[in-house]
């Protein structure tokens, strides 16, 4: 009964592939596609790279790096880094999926799955979930949203000749901005907005004083001033 329980959540969780975040990124992954053809990438590896990096923001950089002739190293290097930040959702949601049943193999195989979007979605809907099911139903979201963004990458690398570059460039931002207003909407803890907040301010300054690390400066620097923000904002409420 159990089992049976937990195929119907499955696909309770896949038709979030139809949710307005499930869509933008497919329409991302439209501009994805373009791009990897425009860099001569064939059509296989682009697939495998969707399927088996499957941030965005880390894929862009692996065709970057690639273009450009950068070492093995320093590309492994830099698509880590960009993924570091998932350290920071997998520990915030996986706590709202797992039981005292779940298997650390379970929780491991999902983690590959766990970008911005499935991490919205999640985070929006997961405590509508029975608890024993969560699992399931995280399953579904997140597989089928990776399995079908590698299937519409392969399908638009054949046509994406026919699209005009400005739509492709479109397609391709709505998705940074969806995150933006979506994590903003989806934060539980005021930190997490101050923490946005100081990333805006400092991002474009680092971009012009330390352009080879203003992600990593404006994400670090950004982030211990939320917390320091959030820590005073609590120490007043608990003295008052």
């Amino acid at each position: 009964m159990t089992e049976r329980a937990d195929i119907d959540w499955f696909f309770k969780g896949a038709k979030n592939l139809w949710s307005p975040a499930a869509l933008i990124l497919m329409s991302a992954f439209v501009g994805f596609s373009a791009l990897a053809r425009e860099s001569g990438i064939e059509i296989g590896h682009a697939m495998l790279i969707t399927i088996s990096i499957w941030a965005l923001p880390s894929k862009i950089i692996l065709v970057g790096a690639a273009l450009s002739g950068t070492g093995l190293a320093a590309t492994f290097l830099a698509v880590s880094l960009a993924s570091v930040r998932f350290i920071m959702m997998v520990s915030a949601l996986f706590p709202e999926l797992r039981t005292k049943e779940t298997r650390t193999t379970t929780m491991l195989f999902l983690s590959h799955f766990v970008a911005v979007t499935s991490y919205v979605i999640a985070m929006e809907k997961v405590r509508d979930v029975p608890r024993e099911h969560r699992i399931a139903w995280f399953a579904g979201t997140a597989i089928t949203l990776t399995l079908a963004n590698t299937v519409l990458v392969g399908v638009v690398y054949q046509f994406s000749t026919a699209f005009p570059p400005i739509v492709m460039a479109v397609l391709f931002f709505l998705t940074p901005m969806y995150f933006l207003t979506s994590l903003w909407a989806s934060a539980r803890d005021d930190v997490v907005k101050f923490a946005m907040v100081f990333g805006l301010i400092l991002g474009p300054i680092f971009h012009v004083v330390l352009p080879d690390i203003d992600l990593i400066a404006s994400g670090l620097i950004g982030g211990v001033l939320a917390w320091a923000v959030g820590y005073l904002a609590q120490k007043r409420k608990s003295v008052a």
